[in-house]
């Protein structure tokens, strides 16, 4: 499928924000090559699969059939992530497990993350043997690794803030006091002695622990004034953190409480003042539990995805954060609650996480619709598709990557030149600045298709012919990856394979050569 503009209300062209109406499988499918690898976060509230009639959305699959919708959704989720991108995925005990599993083999064991658990009701439930009161966020990346090193931190909160103090009136500022021991099975033979405290008093660390700094480092640490023995001076020595050196932020735990970031029924509530006259869904997501994880998750003008977008909080909170975004829900309600709540938003509408982030209103979003396929039922291109949607297929299929663009190539047959990382080049006593990259030119990829050279008829465009491949050279030569081989993809070709082999030309047939997914 291709994605078409459904209504012009509210759009910007240069917003890059979309707003999806159609099957999330044939979105993603639709999207992969012109965002594959660049979704830094994805967030996900599919349906729990609970036996349960819901409004908006089929919640009753045989179990199988849920986990078979959920395998190509994933998998095609996975490839859109960037490599230090994420996916956070809301779910319950009833296909929690089986789901956790499945993520396990789509994007490895070793790129799960974390599972959070969310206070999603603070009411007891006492129709049912146990009180449900949370549910479950899974978090995987695409690497781990990556991921690790460019999360965000959560702001220090005033409770945390207000646990430093100044008791000493230390002109550093605010302190707050941490052990001074460490356990003993970790330390070395100089981590053990007794401490002498500056009023004579003797310290030995308490059974089973040593002390954390050697001998000599402590004694500079007591002279700078960064070990304290309480105000009398006999308490056991402890070290001080300044907040001014303390970490930027606090690291993410595991159990997000109802007070931090809301309830459904405080994103029930919000959804009652911004739809009075509507029908509402069950389940919707609070704007403070998705602002968390796009908080954790991204930074200001990343790409968020979320491809069950339900009533469009992710959007919202998206957007409200200075993120772009790309929601995909199916059904009218894409166009009777996603698109008047996001057209709200730009408004400045004050609900949700709008006071937090000082949200006043603006940008812009496309409305989009799936429009034909790429390929028919007989396997051929689509009479509808146009240019640019094929060279994105094209470019995906040949080398990977998202196909970008190039405003010096537009209205051209040629798509880019596809590089490989060659080799790296380091300073010569191998130091770790400053690096330089080899990229060699691999291929370049030329489409003719839709009388882009300006003629549809076989012998002037579509068709590689003597005149075509000519303009084709000459066109190549133009560019700075001028030696690189050519692929070239087109209806048909009248050469034979000693002219294309002189030209360094491949020859790939529409539609033959190019592979539907």
């Amino acid at each position: 499928m291709q994605p078409q503009e459904k209504a012009p209300d509210r759009s910007s062209a240069t917003s890059g924000n979309l707003l999806i109406q159609g099957d999330n499988l044939e979105a993603l499918k639709a999207l992969l090559p012109f965002y594959r690898g660049q979704v830094k976060c994805i967030f996900i509230d599919p349906p729990y699969n609970t036996q349960s009639a819901f409004e908006h959305y089929d919640d009753n699959l045989e179990h199988a059939h849920w986990l078979s919708m959920m395998l190509p959704r994933l998998q095609l989720l996975r490839e859109l992530l960037s490599e230090d991108g994420s996916i956070w995925v809301t779910i319950d005990d009833n296909e929690g497990h089986y789901l956790k599993v499945l993520m396990d083999e789509v994007f490895g064991r070793g790129n799960f993350v974390t599972t959070i658990a969310w206070q999603q009701r603070t009411t007891r439930e006492n129709r049912k043997t146990f009180s449900s009161n949370h549910e479950f966020l899974l978090v995987y990346a695409k690497s781990q690794t990556r991921f690790s090193a460019t999360r965000n931190d959560l702001s220090l909160t005033e409770e945390v803030k207000a646990r430093y103090k100044n008791p000493d009136n230390d002109p550093r500022g605010a302190w707050q006091s941490v052990s001074a021991n460490a356990q003993a099975g970790h330390g070395t033979a100089k981590q053990f002695y007794t401490l002498v405290a500056p009023n004579g008093k003797r310290h030995d660390p308490p059974m089973g622990t040593c002390w954390r700094y050697t001998l000599d480092k402590v004694t500079r640490e007591i002279a700078s004034n960064n070990i304290w023995f309480s105000k009398d001076g006999d308490g056991v020595p402890r070290i001080k953190k300044f907040l001014t050196e303390a970490k930027a932020g606090l690291t993410p735990e595991t159990l997000w409480l109802a007070d931090d970031v809301g309830t459904n029924d405080f994103a029930k509530k919000h959804l009652i003042e911004l739809f009075r006259d509507g029908t509402l869904f069950d389940t919707p997501k609070p704007e403070s539990l998705i602002s968390q994880v796009i908080h954790i998750a991204s930074n200001p003008g990343d790409l968020v995805l979320d491809s069950f977008l339900g009533s469009g909080t992710t959007a919202a909170v998206a957007h409200k954060m200075g993120r772009r975004w790309i929601g995909i829900e199916m059904g009218e309600h894409a166009a009777t609650h996603c698109l008047p709540r996001l057209q709200k938003v730009i408004d400045g509408e004050q609900g949700g996480i709008s006071k937090a982030v000082n949200w006043q209103g603006c940008g812009g979003f496309r409305f989009m619709a799936l429009g034909a396929p790429v390929f028919d039922e007989h396997g051929r291109i689509h009479p509808d598709v146009r240019f640019a949607t094929l060279a994105a297929f094209i470019w995906q299929q040949e080398t990977g990557s998202a196909w970008r663009a190039d405003a010096a190539q537009a209205g051209t047959p040629c798509l880019g030149t596809h590089y490989e990382l060659d080799s790296c080049l380091r300073t010569p006593d191998m130091r770790e600045s400053p690096i330089s990259f080899i990229k060699t030119p691999k291929f370049a990829c030329y489409l003719l298709f839709n009388g882009i050279l300006g003629d549809k008829r076989p012998a002037s465009g579509n068709v590689l012919t003597q005149g075509v491949l000519d303009a084709v050279l000459a066109l190549h030569a133009q560019t700075p990856a001028h030696t690189a081989p050519l692929r070239v993809f087109g209806e048909a070709c009248r050469l034979g394979p000693e002219r294309l082999k002189q030209a360094n030309v491949t020859f790939r047939h529409i539609p033959y050569d190019v592979k539907a997914r």
